[in-house]
């Protein structure tokens, strides 16, 4: 079960990714990347979220902390653009949430080096869960701490969206000629890892929550 916070607060709307998250703060104080139920993806996509974050992390690899976060749509009567004005509004109820790292940058394959065997871990995940959005172009990676985190497992399991076919869309074979971290890997094929790992990390450090940075 995935623990629940009340959100107290909309901050601001995050532009990165098609489904436009929001960050809010909750009632325990802390700051969460909140994906909205009333996105045009859909619920499903947070059902996608759920069970291969939580996967990945009972693998040893690092996911943010998943909660349900419960959404007040009043929350969003001060917020001035029309498009989150009515995302907020479709949303009200239990979402998806996940812990925001603080000082987090995007993954740049040319500036943060990745151990092979770490590399070779995550690529196998993405195969195992068909995850197809972890290329280059958009890795879904966030370096924080000088450790590499997994977000955004929204477009996993695609095979769920169409179980006649899912059969087929599991068996077919991973390509990861784009994946984020194919130049890392020792070899062209990514290694089974040795799980579970000898230290898993349980969790995300907690940030606190603060106002964007005025642009």
């Amino acid at each position: 079960m995935l623990r629940e916070v009340i959100a107290t607060r909309f901050i601001t709307p995050l532009r990165e990714g098609g489904s436009l998250p929001g960050l809010v703060e909750a009632d325990d104080l802390a700051a969460y990347v909140l994906k909205f139920t009333g996105a045009g993806q859909g619920r499903k996509t947070l059902v996608a979220e759920v069970v291969c974050g939580e996967l990945a992390r009972r693998l040893g690899l690092r996911v943010p902390n998943l909660v349900t976060v419960e959404l007040d749509a009043v929350l969003g009567l001060g917020e001035p653009e029309q498009q989150v004005q009515n995302l907020l509004r479709s949303s009200g109820g239990t979402n998806l949430g996940m812990d925001f790292l603080s000082g987090a940058l995007g993954f740049d394959p040319l500036a943060f080096p990745v151990d092979p065997a770490e590399a070779g871990r995550i690529v196998w995940f993405d195969a195992l869960v068909n995850n197809v959005d972890r290329s280059w172009r958009n890795p879904n990676l966030l370096v924080h701490r000088g450790d590499l985190w997994l977000i955004d497992h929204g477009a996993t399991m695609i095979w769920h969206h169409n179980w006649p076919s899912a059969e087929t869309s599991a068996a077919r074979p991973y390509d990861a000629t784009d994946h984020a971290l194919a130049r890392f890997r020792r070899t062209s094929r990514p290694p089974r890892p040795s799980w579970p790992p000898s230290s898993p990390p349980t969790s995300s450090p907690r940030s606190p929550p603060r106002s964007p940075t005025p642009g």
